[in-house]
């Protein structure tokens, strides 16, 4: 089973970090323009399961999930779908402050049966990533093609999560372009769309991959790794935070819903897949906010710990082991004040 979520000490640690500094209350508000600041900024939420706790680290409690969404009936938030998102992305588009957009993978019965209808009486968009395959040859708890016809025709978005749900960095190009290519056959011939949105089967990517994402049509692609999206984000790597049983509280919730983007440039290393040196020299230079970052601290799954080096806006970040194989995640978060977390996020991908 496929754990999509947070390192427990990274998400320890972020956590406490956020009980440290939400009394900070000299900080400037976090919804007040500053230089550089991303006139387009939006939180994505991922799920996967809905009530199935046989499969607690890719499910949420129903319990669980009818907090989150009437969190965001009653919080403030502008709820909207990842088409308006991504427009917003590529146009410049500013987004009224607190803009959530809700996402599924994998399309599992209980999205059907469970998630939806909730969201439906809530008036709140949905995109669902389909993998075909399972869907084609009627696999346990995923959704028919009827199911998906039914929610299209209610207006939930369906992204494509290709035909195979393979790891895509481990393909070669042909590979990765007959599984696009096989994926949106099916989409037409069954709902008559091919989409325009894309995500990584486990969030992982290279370069590569994601250059024949864009070449194959798509607008926008997302992987597996926390963050706020702004303006300037890698369109063909965009962040969500993933939801499961052991991270899926409501102050966990709040804390991603409410989250905003750690403006960045200059990533290190460039290709999310690690090829070469390993550990590698990752780092960034931060672009919005420029001030306070003495208070920006990182933490990385599988690590014992990292070293942190502040030089000027320029971060570097180094660990004493190599990444293991298959995946990394880091998060790197920064109080913005009001209870509120500037937050990036990697994920990398080191091939089995």
């Amino acid at each position: 089973m496929i754990i999509r979520n947070f390192f427990l000490k990274s998400c320890l640690g972020i956590l406490a970090l956020f009980g440290s500094f939400v009394s900070l209350g000299a900080l400037p508000h976090a919804d007040v323009a500053r230089a550089d600041e991303p006139a387009t900024k939006a939180m994505v939420i991922m799920y996967h399961r809905f009530g199935e706790s046989d499969f607690p680290s890719t499910n949420v409690t129903m319990a669980q999930f009818e907090a989150h969404v009437a969190e965001l009936k009653s919080g403030g938030y502008n709820v909207i779908s990842l088409p308006k998102i991504v427009a917003a992305l590529r146009s410049g588009e500013a987004l009224p402050p607190k803009t959530v957009g809700l996402s599924v993978d994998d399309a599992y019965t209980s999205v059907f049966t469970k998630a939806w209808p909730i969201l439906k009486e809530a008036g709140f968009p949905l995109t669902v990533f389909v993998a075909t395959d399972p869907v084609d040859k009627g696999l346990s708890r995923y959704m028919s093609w009827d199911q998906l016809r039914t929610l299209a025709g209610e207006g939930v978005t369906i992204g494509s999560q290709t035909q195979n749900h393979p790891h895509m960095a481990d393909l070669d190009a042909a590979a990765v372009q007959d599984e696009l290519i096989r994926s949106n056959k099916r989409f037409e011939d069954e709902l008559n769309m091919v989409p325009d949105l894309f995500a990584y089967p486990y969030g992982e990517a290279s370069n590569e991959v994601m250059e024949l994402v864009r070449s194959a049509g798509f607008v926008a692609s997302f992987g597996q790794h926390s963050g706020g999206i702004g303006t300037g984000t890698e369109m063909f790597y965009l962040p969500r935070f993933a939801m499961n049983e052991a991270f899926g509280s409501i102050d966990r919730f709040k804390l991603a819903a409410n989250a905003l983007p750690l403006r960045v440039a200059d990533i290190t290393p460039s290709n999310p897949t690690v090829k070469g040196e390993n550990p590698p020299i990752i780092g960034f230079t931060v672009t919005w906010p420029t001030s306070g970052l003495d208070r920006l601290n990182c933490f990385a799954s599988h690590v014992e710990s990292v070293d942190l080096q502040r030089l000027g806006t320029r971060i570097e970040v180094r660990t004493a082991k190599p990444m293991p194989a298959g995946r990394t995640r880091l998060n790197c978060t920064m109080p913005a004040g009001n209870g509120r977390w500037h937050w990036f996020g990697q994920q990398y991908y080191v091939p089995r």
